[in-house]
């Protein structure tokens, strides 16, 4: 039988170009005009996996954007593994700090350097990698079924219903995730918790047009400035959000845990460094891991209002816009977190300025107990591969969907990420080192060894 090492010896070639041909699809789910992206993406995805080996793949509609779906099945009295991952990608603003084309792969430093690399193009298609290798070789002893949907990246809104609409066709014994990292190249992780999410878009108006900053400045409320004070006081100088009944139901981490927590190896001013930053800042009383793994937080995304052109115009704007995100943790609700902001923040609005909150999205925290047999078996194969065991953590990321598939499936999720911290996702220059693109097919095949119990070289 031909190993992992003489299949990728001999297909390595070919699957850097099939992964390059996906993420030349700029399959941006935000932005609107990017729509036909979306649906060339999920026909892409469809004829990879009746490639690899899948009995059939099809396109579904949702309300928003498409879902691929594909199967093998093997027996149905046999283990079944769900496949989860994500076709769109982040908008690639601000262009200009790319050094390279954002939809035009390169390798460079031992790297793929693009939007996608990762976050989830890589990621995902390493497990199509990992099943066409099981599939080819006969070593594939359970069923598998894949599932790409569009809209990860702005919240997963059609995918609960699609998942309650295909209940009995997303049937699994295990859920297997890679969209998430790695502590480092030479030290594997396995993410256990993940931070929910709350986000919400702000309008505040002052006057009903710009104005003269010389004839009106200082009688009349800067909405920016009003809006950028009422921002800064949601935290105060213990990094602590004044929110009321913000941490109400905040689980909080026993001692036990948290000491466990501080095994994992952690470079405080290696990462600092990597920053260009001289010191980490945040809730007081709190490691840098703990505060973003275990902590919820309150963060702008993005502000805007004004004049931001070239030179100096000299005007009072009557306008002014945040995009706000709050991480959450374990227990906190994000439509309670989303309705306790908004009536917050609008009763402390003054009467000189008008406010609009809007809530854009969410989604709850997850938490994998680490004595299942899947995450067992995870383990052992991250062990296999690095040499060593991977150390379990909990992830400041989110991934709305992955607690709708436990609550709409009933269903758990392992998260077998093979990203790192130095991957740029969501930002410009985005990159996955080649080692960890194959080391993660490596390591897809010993998962399902050691799950189902039967031998894979």
């Amino acid at each position: 039988m031909m190993t992992i090492e003489q299949y990728l010896a001999e297909n390595k070639e070919r699957f850097l170009n099939e992964l390059f041909e996906l993420i030349r699809i700029p399959s941006i789910s935000s932005q609107a005009e990017h729509k036909p992206d979306m649906y060339k993406c999920a026909e892409k995805w469809k004829s990879l996996l009746l490639a690899a080996g899948a009995d059939r793949a099809e396109v579904y509609e949702t309300a928003g954007n498409p879902v691929t779906y594909g199967e093998k099945i093997i027996d149905p009295a046999l283990p079944t593994v769900l496949v989860y991952g994500h076709m769109d990608v982040m908008p690639v603003d601000p262009i200009d700090l790319w050094h390279t084309d954002p939809f035009e792969p390169i390798i460079k430093d031992g790297k793929i350097w693009a939007r996608g690399a990762d976050d989830d193009k890589g990621q995902s298609f390493m497990h199509a990698k990992a099943f066409e290798y099981m599939v080819a070789t006969g070593t594939l002893k359970c069923n598998v079924k894949f599932m790409l949907e569009g809209e990860e990246e702005i919240g997963s809104p059609s995918l609960p219903e699609f998942c309650r609409k295909y209940k009995d066709m997303l049937k699994a014994d295990v859920i297997l995730v890679s969209d998430t990292s790695m502590i480092a190249h030479d030290t594997p992780s396995i993410t256990t918790g993940l931070r929910g999410l709350a986000y919400w878009e702000v309008e505040m108006t002052g006057p009903n047009a710009d104005l003269h900053s010389g004839i009106f400045g200082g009688a009349v409320a800067n909405p920016i400035n009003v809006l950028c004070k009422m921002i800064a006081d949601m935290i105060d100088e213990n990094g602590h959000i004044t929110i009321p009944g913000f941490y109400d139901d905040v689980l909080e981490v026993s001692a036990e845990e948290r000491a466990k927590m501080a095994k994992a190896p952690f470079d405080l001013d290696g990462y600092q460094k990597s920053l260009g930053i001289k010191a980490v800042h945040g809730e007081d009383g709190f490691s840098t891991n703990e505060r973003t793994g275990i902590r919820p937080t309150f963060d702008v995304c993005g502000i805007w209002g004004g004049y931001t052109g070239e030179g100096a115009k000299t005007v009072l704007p009557s306008v002014a816009h945040a995009k706000i995100s709050s991480r959450l943790v374990p227990n906190q609700k994000h439509d309670k977190i989303a309705k306790m902001f908004k009536e917050y923040f609008e009763s402390i609005a003054p009467e000189y300025v008008k406010l609009k909150v809007e809530y854009l999205h969410g989604g709850p925290s997850y938490v994998c107990p680490i004595d299942l047999p899947a995450y067992k078996a995870a383990e052992k194969a991250y062990e296999e591969v690095y040499g060593k065991q991977p150390v379990p953590v909990r992830s400041g990321g989110s991934i709305p969907i992955i607690a709708t598939f436990e609550e709409v499936l009933g269903i758990k999720s392992i998260l077998m990420g093979f990203g790192l911290g130095s991957d740029a996702i969501h930002s410009p220059n985005e990159n996955y080192p080649l080692e960890q693109f194959f080391n993660g097919i490596r390591t897809i095949p010993k998962f399902y060894k050691y799950f189902t119990g039967h031998d894979t070289k």
